[in-house]
């Protein structure tokens, strides 16, 4: 009872996160010739909000040269790539099974470690692999939503599931930068001076293809569901859900906080049937039971 209040934060965090493939979705689809331009605007609101918060709970950090060079490609891949093939996805498949895809992270986290540092590759890794593409076979040839012709929503799974290997590279790099040894000012950052910098790196990268996009196709009018949702995903599914989150991994550590994490594809299925009318059935239920035992199986090898 004693943190009552924090773990329904973090039920609002699993759900802000799960409308986030909802609102995704909107704006991928009615800014279709801007996809880019629309995960611009997200950040043009949250990484100033980001130096708020940065500067009020931590005080003013500006990284070092050695920081900056880790800070560029942890903002390659998780906001700059990670948001365009995000936008793309969404513009492509359903919300409820892009936010089933996403669920592979961890796993490709695993996976990218066994390929880039050397970790091994364990029978459990290697059995929640199999499990985690299973649940992705079902997921491509049996998803409820047929209303949406099959090759464009493989193909938006397709982005989706780059987009989550992008994330996982970037989690790589994450704890590479806030383990690096202590060096005068190229020491290690905090969880929260990597998300604001790196934000920020990401939002100086997605500045010229969203100038394109303007460039091209001009200046778009913005319709009020879109603008909410870019809004929603800016101050709500970014910036309060990280705060609330990073104060659950504070307060009952990262194991049992990140547990709120599978809680999201619930919350994107539902709100993509609610709000977007898209299709429930088996098919999402047993693709979800796949994903995370297969990453529940793997993350075994890890803590081995």
């Amino acid at each position: 009872m004693n943190h009552l209040g924090l773990h329904v934060r973090l039920w609002l965090v699993a759900g802000f996160w799960g409308v986030a493939w909802t609102a995704g979705r909107v704006i991928a689809t009615e800014m279709d010739d801007w996809p880019v331009f629309g995960a611009w605007l997200r950040y043009l609101i949250a990484v100033p909000a980001f130096l708020l918060w940065l500067r009020w709970s931590e005080g003013w950090f500006v990284p070092s040269m050695a920081q900056w060079k880790r800070l560029f490609w942890i903002g390659a891949c998780s906001t700059f790539l990670y948001q365009v093939l995000f936008m793309y996805g969404m513009g492509w498949t359903a919300a409820g099974d892009a936010s089933l895809m996403i669920t592979l992270n961890p796993l490709f986290t695993s996976v990218l470690a066994v390929i880039v540092l050397g970790h091994p590759m364990t029978k459990e890794l290697g059995g929640g692999l199999f499990l985690g593409l299973l649940g992705i076979t079902v997921l491509f040839l049996a998803s409820p939503n047929v209303d949406l012709p099959a090759n464009e929503r493989w193909l938006g799974n397709g982005f989706i599931a780059a987009s989550a290997l992008a994330w996982a590279a970037a989690t790589l790099l994450i704890r590479r930068a806030m383990d690096v040894e202590e060096r005068e000012r190229d020491g290690p950052m905090s969880p929260l001076q990597i998300t604001v910098w790196s934000s920020a790196v990401g939002l100086v990268f997605l500045t010229p293809w969203s100038g394109y996009e303007v460039a091209t196709n001009g200046l778009p009018v913005v319709d009020v569901a879109s603008l909410a949702s870019i809004v929603f995903l800016a101050m709500v599914s970014t910036v309060l859900a990280y705060v609330w989150f990073a104060e659950g991994v504070k307060r009952i550590g990262p194991s049992r906080t990140s547990t709120y994490v599978y809680l999201v594809p619930v919350f994107g299925i539902l709100s993509g049937h609610v709000l977007l009318d898209e299709r429930l059935g088996w098919s999402l239920a047993l693709a979800l039971l796949l994903i995370l035992s297969g990453v529940s199986l793997a993350q075994r090898s890890t803590k081995a």
